[in-house]
């Protein structure tokens, strides 16, 4: 439900402060005037990374939530989100909040309300305009203590204002779980996905069995300096990079400056996790970018039309001259990792047509020519699971 509390009941309700004991995928919290910011970057990173969109996208709190052990029946969450609004295209829907009581997703709600930043695509434009904060309640849960958590919208930056039970509450017991650190593009993020724990890292963690910090950051999957300093200062037991789209339809450098970029992404992460198992993804299949280099540009016809598409606007011919494809990228990413696997035996790759490739597009099309849907989310989240998570995998437990 999205309805404030019944007034009648708050008096007989607890208010505990939402702090960093109670909130898990974060990597810096911010306070502000109307409570608790997640950031999934720090302030240094965010500082050197001086962008809109990224600042936009990094407080998207994809794969942050709150963790619980309680008796509690009913909770309500304030917060006040940010939403996004592109104009000309169909309305956004609300960002939706999972929760899952002892690891089942039993309930969703979503917060009307809060701030709107409107973005002209066409003119690239951006209009902001304040709201209210709103109210996520969840009724009914089962009796008895229980673990809860409440993973926040991934597609909305959301403030955390209160939180309100009807029992108390205590942070959940750490249960031993290895950390898995992700880093990738929109699709990592969780674009397309219909909820914020059926996106592929979230499908993935939970039947990995892992604590997840998601990393994947919307149009700024760049090999950006800051992030591998973020990733390298960031506990972890395991960690991946997916690495490519976001190169391609930014059309930010060509073949001479990706490699040694990768190659100095990939260092500054070893040098604060020298052993970590490191899972380098290729990737998945995209037909627009395959052999047709960026930058990538909204499909104005489409979005005349009422549709959000992508296409390619390069020329397949400016691949001799260094430009970067999905197909270029692949390669390269497979003879970079094979080279540096003779002095990093703990360094392993993931060509990404094996998430999702050829035959899964034909299946299961990119909606708007470049992201999954909740389906396809899911179908990489479980391949990922077998690949990377099972025995012989890189994340595979050795025993």
């Amino acid at each position: 439900m999205n309805d404030h509390p019944d007034p009648t009941r708050r008096a007989d309700w607890i208010n505990t402060p939402v702090t960093a004991e109670l909130l898990r995928g974060a990597l810096e919290l911010e306070r502000t005037e109307h409570g608790l910011l997640p950031h999934r970057l720090p302030a240094r990173a965010r500082a050197q990374g001086a962008d809109e969109r990224l600042a936009m996208m990094e407080s998207q709190p994809a794969g942050v939530r709150l963790v619980l052990r309680t008796s509690a029946t009913a909770l309500e969450l304030d917060t006040l989100p940010t939403k996004l609004v592109y104009a000309g295209a169909p309305p956004r829907p609300d960002g939706v909040y999972d929760l899952l009581v002892d690891g089942r997703l039993t309930g969703q709600a979503t917060v009307t309300g809060g701030n709107t930043r409107s973005i002209d695509m066409r003119t690239g434009a951006a209009e902001y305009r304040p709201g209210p904060p709103g109210t996520a309640r969840f009724t009914g849960l089962a009796e008895g203590r229980k673990d809860v958590e409440i993973w926040l919208p991934h597609n909305e930056i959301t403030e955390l204002v209160a939180l309100r039970t009807d029992a108390p509450v205590e942070p959940a017991p750490d249960r031993g779980r290895r950390v898995w650190l992700h880093h990738g593009s929109s699709i990592s993020h969780g674009s397309n996905a219909a909820s914020p724990s059926t996106t592929w890292p979230a499908t993935a963690a939970v039947r990995g069995d892992v604590e997840l910090i998601n990393l994947g950051l919307g149009g700024n999957a760049l090999l950006d300096p800051f992030t591998a300093r973020a990733m390298r200062d960031t506990p972890a037991d395991l960690i991946s990079a997916k690495i490519g789209i976001n190169l391609v339809n930014s059309d930010l450098m060509r073949l001479r400056g990706f490699t040694p970029a990768v190659h100095g992404f990939l260092d500054t992460i070893r040098d604060g996790h020298p052993t970590t198992p490191l899972l380098v993804i290729s990737p998945i299949h995209c037909p627009i970018h395959e052999d047709t280099p960026g930058p990538g540009a909204f499909d104005l016809s489409a979005l005349s039309a009422g549709q959000v598409r992508f296409r390619a606007t390069g020329d397949p011919a400016e691949r001799a001259a260094g430009k970067l494809t999905l197909g270029v990228i692949r390669d390269e990413l497979a003879r970079i990792v094979r080279e540096r696997t003779a002095e990093d035996p703990n360094l392993h790759h993931l060509d990404g047509r094996e998430l999702y490739g050829e035959a899964d597009f034909a299946e299961l099309p990119l909606p708007d020519e470049l992201h999954p849907d909740t389906a396809a989310h899911r179908r990489i989240g479980e391949r990922f699971t077998g690949l990377a998570f099972d025995s012989g995998g890189p994340f595979g437990i050795q025993r």
